[in-house]
């Protein structure tokens, strides 16, 4: 096996394949010490409640696929999800109606225009979207089948509980300055609605995708839910299935694509890694079959995500040999 030279974190070098504690430890206390004093990016402030958040807040996780659980710095505190929502409400949608449900009615590749884009709306009626930028997400969110609101709701809910294996909860702060203030998703969500991709109460819809950027998780809800994606849609904690492993491929094909907004097609060059960022400050990743990894610092960088943790997750990785794109010849 060949080894991978961690020089970057001061690791010693480690074989790709050396998921060991003393090779996970050292690769997660390296990249905390090497960010915790970067000062570079800022809060989100487009949504009042996110610009009070304290931008000191930074916290590793990392679960492998057999369910051991690895933490460096602050994993206590916690944030709005926010974007990161969208891989597991794209899920239940996949889980509820298969995968072509979602190719046929807004699509999975990159707009090539900003998450909130009404330009990519018009230019393709709502067709060529994905479920990681706003149009996509609040219709499949407006797709998960329910009689009512509170049915639909609970439904989301209880299924980010199952993948981060504990029960979730909102922020109603985040949620109340969001709402307030997402003018935006609402003409998205009509606009959506009018081209035929949201079926009914394009309003419902955009509360409750709203709703869900405003439920509240910790690192390490973030890295288990990472995790189970890297298990084939079982908790590797809890030993629920979650998410039938079928559809797990379609679920990191989507985050490879469209993950980090206007910089995912950067960010899998440099770590090959299906990723999703939220601007609350969090970002998971999965590396197939080995673990999953998440970062929360709130300062963002101009495209949206969280600076320290694009810069930790890249390292830690790469000392660990996570990219799945990284392969050996045979002799």
């Amino acid at each position: 096996m060949v080894a991978v030279a961690a020089l970057v974190l001061g690791v010693s070098a480690v074989s790709a394949a050396d998921l060991s504690p003393r090779a996970i430890s050292a690769a997660l206390d390296a990249a905390y010490d090497k960010y915790r004093g970067l000062q570079e990016g800022k809060n989100a402030d487009y949504i009042p409640a996110l610009a009070k958040v304290d931008p000191a807040i930074y916290g590793i996780a990392l679960v492998t696929a057999d369910g051991k659980v690895y933490t460096k710095g602050d994993v206590a505190s916690e944030v709005s999800i926010q974007s990161i929502s969208k891989v597991f409400t794209m899920a239940k949608v996949i889980e509820e109606q298969g995968p072509d449900a979602i190719a046929a009615n807004m699509g999975v590749d990159a707009t090539g225009q900003v998450f909130n884009s009404i330009v990519a709306i018009e230019q393709y009626k709502g067709a060529e979207m994905n479920a990681m930028v706003n149009p996509g997400a609040i219709t499949a969110t407006g797709m998960v089948a329910g009689g009512s609101r509170a049915e639909i709701w609970n439904k989301i809910l209880s299924y980010y509980s199952d993948f981060a294996g504990r029960k979730l909860e909102v922020d109603q702060e985040v949620f109340e300055s969001e709402a307030a203030t997402n003018q935006r998703n609402q003409a998205i969500g009509r606009l959506m609605y009018a081209y035929g991709r949201i079926k009914d109460n394009p309003d419902r819809a955009t509360d409750i995708y709203t709703e869900q950027c405003s439920v509240s998780v910790n690192a390490r809800d973030l890295a288990t839910m990472a995790a189970t994606l890297a298990n084939g849609g079982r908790n590797p904690v809890t030993g629920k299935q979650v998410l039938n492993s079928a559809y797990v491929p379609n679920v990191l094909a989507v985050m490879a694509t469209a993950g980090l907004y206007d910089d995912s097609g950067k960010w899998l060059y440099q770590t090959g890694l299906p990723a999703k960022s939220g601007v609350g400050g969090g970002i998971i990743a999965v590396s197939p079959g080995r673990f999953g990894i998440a970062v929360i610092s709130p300062p963002l960088d101009a495209a949206g995500n969280s600076v320290r943790a694009q810069k930790a997750i890249a390292d830690i990785s790469n000392a660990l040999g996570g990219n799945p794109y990284t392969v050996t010849a045979r002799k």
